[in-house]
């Protein structure tokens, strides 16, 4: 059964995916399609993310 409402915006995953260079896999089979070592760069990457937005309001 597939999970709604996720932590990231699908317009974020969509970003990360474009920056780590496989959303033309997400396009052709979706998100089931990806491979773990995508999905776990991508959380990484989100997690940088909001580190360093979180970083940036402390100053």
């Amino acid at each position: 059964m597939a999970r709604n409402g996720g932590v990231m915006s699908q317009r974020l995953k969509e970003e990360i995916a474009k920056e780590l260079g496989f959303y033309d896999v997400v396009q052709q089979e979706g998100w089931g399609g990806i491979k773990a070592r995508d999905a776990g760069n991508m959380v990484k990457r989100a997690i940088e993310m909001a580190e360093r937005g979180i970083g940036e309001g402390r100053k």
